[in-house]
């Protein structure tokens, strides 16, 4: 099994695991179980935890990222843009059920836990989260452009407010253990954020 392929499991094994607890208490053995390497194989990878924790957010966000271009900006089979992020959102609503109510979103789970004492950790996650909002301004520019979306501020800035919005109401939806919150921030970013023309 070569090199990449074990980081790589280690990396997605770790991100399951993650998503279930949070990164603090998350031990290495428990993630090194799950794959089933020894002890070597993760420092032969990552110098220390919190190395590893970089490596783990940047994965995640490559990953996430490459699925939000693929969604949200590709235009089959969804021409209106304004549709495709909609569409996303309800989906994201569905995974949110089908975890039972807990956090789906690596970024939204970690970021209070880790930003505060590792600044790599932090950076990787606002590098994440402008690539995010670049991604959304590129599809609300492209509903401005196609007039399925009408302007009421400026691309950006109502890329960055949709998306503090859904941060915001994912963790209000995971504590209260409730998907109202998401429903809520649909209801508005559709009405609000991108109304139709």
């Amino acid at each position: 099994m070569s090199d990449r392929n074990t980081k790589e499991r280690i990396l997605d094994a770790a991100e399951q695991i993650m998503l279930e607890k949070s990164f603090h208490s998350v031990g290495l053995s428990e993630i090194l179980k799950a794959v089933g390497v020894p002890k070597g194989s993760f420092y032969h990878h990552f110098e220390s935890k919190e190395q590893f924790g970089v490596e783990l957010l940047k994965h995640y966000v490559a990953d996430a990222s490459a699925y939000k271009r693929q969604v949200l900006l590709a235009t089959e089979p969804e021409a209106d843009p304004r549709r495709r992020l909609l569409t996303y959102f309800e989906t994201a609503i569905g995974r949110f059920l089908e975890s039972e109510g807990k956090c789906p979103c690596l970024v939204v789970k970690l970021a209070s836990e880790v930003s505060d004492f590792s600044e790599p950790m932090r950076q990787v996650l606002a590098e994440g989260l402008a690539e995010w909002g670049g991604i959304l301004e590129s599809l609300l520019q492209e509903g401005i452009d196609k007039k399925t979306i009408r302007p009421t501020r400026d691309p950006r800035v109502t890329a960055r407010l949709i998306g503090s919005l859904w941060s915001g109401a994912m963790q209000t939806a995971t504590i209260l253990r409730d998907v109202e919150p998401l429903r809520e921030a649909l209801a508005t970013i559709a009405e609000d954020l991108i109304p139709s023309p």
